[in-house]
């Protein structure tokens, strides 16, 4: 039988600033909600303000975790110190696994207009945490994607919707569920999400309501899932909202800064490996 997931909690999160100034609103590793395993961080930026983005991210390194980064509107260019270069633009998403080591910056590609999109972080298991860095990237129209009879659109970045809908990237690790729903009032998205996996909703723009006990969750809150093996989500208002799900590690975690591991040892030999050169 079916279990609907309904709502263990929503937050709102923090706004901060990250980067060489970047305005954001932090929802995972905020004093609300630490983390979800396998989920490490959970950022949402948008706004149409230059002064709020224009400086982007600098050269900064990674270790230990994977960072993804979805688009919503505008443009960001990411290089790294392996040569890699590139363009990530609207309804676009990149998945980099750091691994062993990766130092890169992300810098928008535009000086006017909205810039809004999303970036999490996920984490590696013990076994992969030192594997080469690694990208996928998709362009918008590269993303399969379903729309429903009421109108609702699916983007499917990762897993697999119930019509057979497959997801275009690739990971083993956690299995990811990644549903990106731009929802006109009084539509309802009925998915399937792994009973093992932890998951989350996070509302972009507009209000839903969750579960079988109809929780509504406003504009630019998070909201975790309790166990199931379902999603219900009706659009109370016309809403763009993201649903992410993925399978916990249940591995120790210690973590500092842009670096990931498992035991505070590993976590100093990170930063010794960075100040020593010894990274891509």
């Amino acid at each position: 039988m079916t279990q609907i997931r309904e709502v263990k909690k929503w937050i709102r999160g923090q706004m901060t600033s990250d980067g060489a100034g970047v305005s954001l609103r932090r929802l995972i590793a905020s004093h609300e909600l630490d983390m979800l395993d396998p989920f490490l961080l959970f950022d949402a930026f948008g706004s149409s303000n230059p002064d709020d983005y224009i400086a982007g991210f600098p050269p900064h390194p990674h270790r230990g975790f994977e960072t993804v980064t979805y688009m919503l509107a505008g443009k960001m260019r990411h290089e790294d110190s392996a040569g890699n270069a590139g363009v990530i633009e609207t309804g676009g998403v990149q998945w980099m696994t750091a691994g062993k080591g990766i130092i890169h910056s992300e810098k928008p590609e535009q000086e006017q207009g909205l810039l809004a999109g999303f970036q999490l972080w996920v984490n590696l298991p013990a076994s992969q945490k030192m594997i080469a860095p690694r990208y996928q990237e998709m362009p918008a129209k590269d993303i399969p994607e379903e729309i429903h009879d009421d109108g609702l659109q699916i983007r499917v970045v990762a897993g697999e919707t119930k019509q057979g809908t497959q997801g275009v990237i690739d990971n083993s690790f956690i299995e990811p569920v990644y549903f990106v729903v731009n929802a006109p009032v009084g539509s309802v998205l009925n998915e399937q999400v792994p009973a093992s996996h932890n998951g989350f909703v996070y509302v972009a723009k507009g209000r839903v309501q969750i579960g079988s006990r109809e929780a509504s969750v406003p504009e630019r809150s998070l909201a975790v899932l309790a166990e199931g093996d379902s999603v219900q989500i009706r659009a109370e208002e016309d809403s763009i909202y993201i649903v992410v799900a993925g399978k916990p590690l249940n591995e120790p975690v210690e973590r500092a800064g842009p670096f990931v591991m498992n035991t505070r040892a590993q976590l100093e030999q990170a930063f010794d490996d960075y100040r020593n050169g010894r990274f891509a």
